[in-house]
């Protein structure tokens, strides 16, 4: 299937709004049905920010096991698009997302009863110049 530039585009900018309005559930589930049919060099920079919607939904459920495991998988995902990629200052949202899961990450329990604190919780603010997604 052909990429389109122009609905990758529209997912993408969807997915962003709804992180950024914490609902980190259909956030992923709009950028998975733009990765699941894309197969450009942006294809594990959706699944970063898939997984750091998935992490950030899982702590703030609750399920702190889950949500360290996949802020781990996250920030593999995305660091070799350090330092900005597709619009966003990944050096900035990782800043933010670390200190979001420090308190996770400090945590010695393997279950541990943790609440996410509201703000501390990054938000993805593209930058002014980005026009679109770019396809190589």
């Amino acid at each position: 299937m052909p990429d389109d530039s122009s609905a990758n585009d529209s997912l993408y900018r969807a997915g962003i709004k709804y992180f950024n309005d914490c609902d980190f559930f259909e956030a992923h589930e709009t950028w998975e049905e733009l990765w699941t049919d894309y197969r450009g060099p942006a294809r594990k920079f959706y699944q970063g920010l898939i997984q750091a919607a998935v992490a950030l939904h899982h702590f703030g459920n609750g399920n702190i096991h889950g949500a360290r495991k996949v802020y781990h998988t996250s920030r593999n995902y995305l660091q070799e698009y350090r330092p900005a990629y597709l619009g966003l200052d990944l050096e900035t949202f990782l800043s933010q997302y670390d200190r979001c899961f420090e308190i996770v990450l400090q945590s010695t329990e393997s279950f541990p009863r943790i609440d996410i604190d509201p703000e501390l919780i990054p938000e993805i603010h593209l930058d002014p110049a980005f026009s679109g997604v770019d396809e190589e």
